[in-house]
Parts: C-alpha cells; sequence; structure tokens
C-alpha cells in the first residue's frame, strides 16, 4: 500500500507525457478526455489514501529504498492527504470547466495543467526541502505558462510580474535551503528537527537566517500579506480554470 503514495506524482506525470503524444495530441476530444480520466483517477486515490492513513497513521515511502536522511522521502500524512484530495476534486472541476472550449485557445493547456497538478501534489508528500524546491519549480514552470494560455497584452503583463517575483522568490529559496544543509548536513525535515536542537548558539543563528528567508519565500508564494500585491492582476488576467488551481497553489 506504501507505492499509493507515488499515484498522486506519477499519474498526472504520465498523463501530461501521454497527451503530447500521437495520435492523442492532435485530437482535442481525446486530450480532454484522457485529461479528465485521469484526473477523476487521481482523486479517487487520493480518497483511498485519505482512508488509508487515517487507519494506518502516517505513511513514508523511501524511493530506491534508501532510508532517511540520505534518500528521497515521500510522507503521506492526515493533512497532506486532504489537500490532495481537495486539489483532485477542485482540479476535476477545472477540467471540466476547461474542456467545454477554454482548452481550444492552446493544445498545451492538458499537460500543462497536469504537470502543474504533479508539482502541487510533489509538494503536499515531500518529505525534504529540496524535493520541496524541485516540485515548486515544476508548478511554477507549468503556471507561467498556464497564465498566458490564449496569449493578449494584459496577460502577458502579469505573467512578467508573476515570473519576475517567483524567480526571485527561487533564488532566495535556493539560497536557503545552502545555508540550512552548510549548517545541519541534512534538508531532511525530520532528521533537520532532530538536528536543530543539538546545534551551539552560534549556529543556530544560521538556522534561523535560514528559516526567515523560508518565511520570506513560503509568504510571497501564499501572497500573504504584505507580500500578496502579485495575486489580483494574476488572478484577473488567468482563465477560469487556471485560477482554480492557483488558489490551491498558494496554499502550499
Amino acid at each position: 500500500m506504501n507505492h499509493l503514495i507515488l499515484v498522486p506524482i506519477l499519474l498526472p506525470f504520465l498523463t501530461a507525457l501521454l497527451i503530447m503524444l500521437p495520435p492523442i495530441h492532435y485530437s482535442a476530444q481525446r486530450r480532454r478526455w484522457l485529461s479528465m480520466i485521469s484526473t477523476a483517477l487521481l482523486l479517487v486515490v487520493s480518497v483511498v489514501l485519505l482512508f488509508t492513513i487515517k487507519q494506518q497513521g502516517l505513511t513514508f515511502y523511501a524511493l530506491g529504498n534508501w532510508q532517511p536522511p540520505f534518500g528521497i522521502i515521500m510522507v503521506a500524512d492526515l493533512v497532506s492527504c486532504i489537500m490532495l484530495c481537495l486539489t483532485a476534486f477542485l482540479a476535476l472541476g477545472a477540467i471540466s470547466y476547461g474542456s467545454a472550449g477554454e482548452d481550444e485557445k492552446g493544445s498545451f493547456f492538458h499537460p500543462l495543467f497536469q504537470f502543474q497538478l504533479m508539482g502541487i501534489n510533489g509538494a503536499f508528500l515531500t518529505g525534504d526541502l529540496f524535493n520541496l524546491f524541485v516540485f515548486f519549480e515544476v508548478l511554477l514552470i507549468a503556471s507561467y505558462a498556464l497564465l498566458i494560455h490564449a496569449g493578449g497584452k494584459n496577460k502577458t503583463r502579469a505573467a512578467v510580474h508573476y515570473v519576475v517575483l517567483n524567480l526571485t522568490g527561487s533564488a532566495v529559496f535556493l539560497l536557503a535551503l545552502a545555508i540550512l544543509y552548510g549548517t545541519l548536513g541534512t534538508l531532511n525535515i525530520a532528521d533537520m528537527a532532530l538536528k536543530v536542537t543539538q546545534l551551539p548558539d552560534d549556529n543556530l543563528m544560521l538556522v534561523k537566517a535560514g528559516a526567515l528567508m523560508l518565511l520570506i519565500v513560503f509568504a510571497l508564494k501564499a501572497a500573504i500579506l504584505p507580500l500578496q500585491f502579485w495575486l489580483p492582476a494574476t488572478y484577473a488576467s488567468a482563465s477560469a480554470p487556471v485560477a482554480a488551481l492557483f488558489a490551491v497553489m498558494t496554499k502550499i
């Protein structure tokens, strides 16, 4: 059952790849149906995972059987599973709405949508900060393209503003990870919690600086006051299904 943790990440990824391959890519109807079926299946898997975690408690999956803190760890708890269900439910509604005609404005709407789902789900499930950074970049790159879906001057202006701010946030995020890894020797979240209690005061100040930088990055990405200035123009410029997924993205 532990392998089920990977499905919310792998399913959108494989779906996006399939949609970009012929003959599916050349048929709007096939793109729509595959995207909707995949997202519906994602919702089912998320609900099953939620009930499994509710019965068994927190579960982690070590990729390649490399145990923490050395390997890539995926962690499923009650909160992350609830967010997976919420994301899949909203995504299914957004895909259904977009399939009514919004997706016709660009042939890459559905694969980009699935890649963004992959990034969001991965961010909910990852157990270390570096992979959180990686999944953030996956969902952000997809969101850049989705924001300018169908083009237009207003969308392009909002997208440039959005991209510049998020690239700045990503640079600060990476710098914070370098500080934390240089101080603690790990980016596994659970391992960091153990090691930070054993640090001398001098190193503790570095950890606090790294944590403060992460707080600023997360506040920017979540559009928390006073860093919410990018949100109104972005939401106003995005299409309805894209804005729905953006609403989930800011909760990460």
